[in-house]
């Protein structure tokens, strides 16, 4: 028979790295060989499952990621930018696939990808649900079918933690958005709005972001012109979703060309 697939988690501790590692330990489909933390964290040295609170999972938290990535098939990493681009030079060494759900990465970050992907698999996604890759494909059509008289505004909200604005799910659904009026979202971006900003400009993607509480992620894309509006929403109720998303990518990502890809992709979208 052959052995499932070993998937790695970075970020152990994080509020995503405990709930990828839940989600891996309790699927049937691959195996936790690996949790990596930073040095001179806590947990390093430690049973992840015990470091939990729960029962041992086997598994020691390392500070060591090219070790562990070595044994493992898969990472499957929601860290922060720097991190990111560390692990996929680590990962591509190890030629095992990188799924990347880290968020707030910069052009000069994602290029920094691309020799990487060279040598392993990369799937990166600012959202890993299916809803939300649906939302997108949607948000993508409504605006090629929609003209200029409807303004495009994204609206998200996420609980009082998240460190970046917008998030990336938004910015995934104003690229759609720009992409399909043929647009290039960094001409047409309104955000920040603050003051006097003047009357909002014809063609513009706003974006408006909300922190506050435990809120895990909403996002509504709103078409609206004179006497009539259309709302899109995605509304995440479960952290969990973003993890099982994750996971599928970890396994699809088997067998695949070196190269980078994305949710739809993997949904074949």
């Amino acid at each position: 028979m052959q052995e499932l697939p070993g998937i790695v988690i970075t970020g152990a501790s994080g509020r995503m790295g405990q709930m990828l590692i839940k989600t891996v330990s309790e699927s049937d489909k691959v195996r936790l060989v690996g949790a990596v933390e930073r040095e001179g964290h806590e947990w390093v040295g430690r049973d992840v499952g015990e470091a939990m609170g729960g029962a041992a999972l086997g598994v020691i938290v390392t500070d060591q990621p090219l070790e562990a990535f070595a044994k493992a098939q898969a990472v499957i990493d929601f860290t922060a930018p720097a991190a990111t681009i560390a692990f996929a030079k680590l990962a591509a060494q190890a030629r095992a696939v990188h799924v990347i759900g880290t968020t707030g990465m910069t052009d000069d970050d994602i290029a920094q990808l691309e020799p990487c992907a060279r040598h392993a698999v990369i799937v990166r996604a600012g959202n890993m649900s299916l809803g939300v890759n649906l939302l997108t494909k949607l948000t993508q059509q409504v605006a090629a079918a929609l003209d200029e008289d409807f303004d495009i505004e994204i609206i998200e909200a996420h609980h009082r933690h998240k460190v970046d604005a917008p998030s990336g799910t938004a910015l995934m659904l104003g690229e759609a958005a720009a992409e399909g009026r043929g647009v290039d979202l960094k001409d047409v971006t309104d955000s920040g709005r603050d003051g006097i900003t003047g009357a909002r400009k014809r063609g513009d993607i706003g974006f408006t972001a909300i922190r506050g509480g435990d809120i895990i992620g909403e996002h509504d894309v709103m078409f609206a012109c004179d006497g009539e509006q259309i709302i899109l929403r995605h509304k995440a109720t479960d952290r969990s979703l973003f993890a099982k998303g994750a996971l599928k990518a970890a396994i699809w990502g088997q067998g695949q060309k070196p190269g980078e890809y994305d949710m739809f992709d993997v949904l074949g979208l």
